[in-house]
């Protein structure tokens, strides 16, 4: 025990070897170059959005200016700008299919682009106001065209109400619904009932009838000749 002790001891109080102490200034140089870097980016943030200040407040002042396209920057560079922007009252968009070739275009907020002006930047083309509205005009054209065309077209004619409605305020509802199924029509004389388009009695009936109606004729002239 007292020996592991001791080793532990000796081991601790002995001087560092040269391989420890060269990871250690190599170390220590790394830090400070890091430290360095990054004061350095920070400076160049710094200075790069006092650089930005300036020109919006240039662009703000110009009154012949709606619009500024910046030069193509990397992302940070882009986010300091938009929020430049932003603080001043603007607007602005980033364009550009690759990372490398993107920029950033500021507006002012009372010329702020149209969704038909924002496209053409993405496309890559130059905004033409003057074209496009020639082409907002023809394409106002040609809707009323076709709404003038699908007014001339002829509409087809379908009947507001049948049968049952027509008459179900004259004799109900239900009596216009069993009208409208009992009645056939008839080439002489329009739509009649279907029990007097026919007599329905056989001919022995028809016949006594006949014979009870001559009867009472008869004698109806006998008591009148026997009066007189």
């Amino acid at each position: 025990m007292a020996d592991l002790l001791g080793s532990i001891l000796s081991s601790m109080e002995r001087p560092p070897q040269v391989g420890d102490q060269e990871s250690r200034r190599k170390a220590k140089e790394q830090a400070a170059r890091l430290k360095k870097l990054q004061e350095h980016e920070k400076r160049q943030k710094v200075e790069f959005r006092k650089r930005m200040e300036t020109q919006v407040s240039q662009f703000i002042q110009d009154s012949t200016q709606t619009k500024k396209k910046l030069e193509a920057m990397g992302k940070i560079e882009r986010s300091i700008v938009h929020d430049v922007v932003e603080v001043a009252g603007l607007t602005s968009f980033s364009f550009g299919e690759d990372e490398e070739s993107r920029y950033v275009m500021i507006f002012k907020k009372e010329f702020a682009p149209s969704d038909e002006e924002l496209e053409a930047y993405r496309r890559g083309e130059e905004w033409d106001p003057t074209k496009a509205e020639e082409k907002k005009k023809l394409k106002e054209l040609a809707l009323r065209e076709a709404e003038a065309d699908a007014q001339r077209a002829p509409a087809r004619v379908s009947p507001a109400t049948d049968y049952k409605d027509k008459y179900s305020h004259l004799i109900g509802k239900v009596a216009a619904k069993d009208a409208a199924h009992t009645l056939q029509a008839n080439k002489a004389y329009g739509c009649v009932p279907v029990a007097n388009k026919r007599d329905t009695r056989s001919i022995e009936e028809a016949m006594n009838e006949i014979r009870a109606k001559k009867r009472l004729k008869n004698e109806d002239g006998d008591a009148a000749s026997g009066s007189s």
